[in-house]
């Protein structure tokens, strides 16, 4: 089990981006959470196996429809496994 927390970089506020993080990692099997960053960015963290974390971090790249995602950083590390479920968190 491994964690990432991903930065989401672009057109990535508005679009739809957070609940659609939620329906991917849910549907991944993953925990954790997506925020909205007061400077423009997505801010999303993950736990669980690393395949699936991988896909989550493709995903990401890409995004719902209506993003533009122009950069996409990422930090793996161990897992905490402190999260049940995936939620949205409030805007930082």
């Amino acid at each position: 089990m491994i964690q990432a927390r991903i930065l989401v970089e672009g057109r990535v506020q508005g679009v739809g981006y957070r609940a659609s993080a939620r329906r991917m990692a849910r549907s991944l099997g993953l925990t954790g959470w997506a925020r909205n960053l007061r400077d423009g960015r997505v801010e999303i963290l993950v736990e669980g196996e690393e395949s699936a974390v991988d896909r989550m971090v493709e995903w990401c790249r890409r995004g719902p429809a209506a993003a533009r995602v122009t950069r996409v950083t990422v930090q793996k590390g161990q897992a905490t496994n402190q999260y049940t479920g995936f939620h949205i968190r409030p805007t930082v």
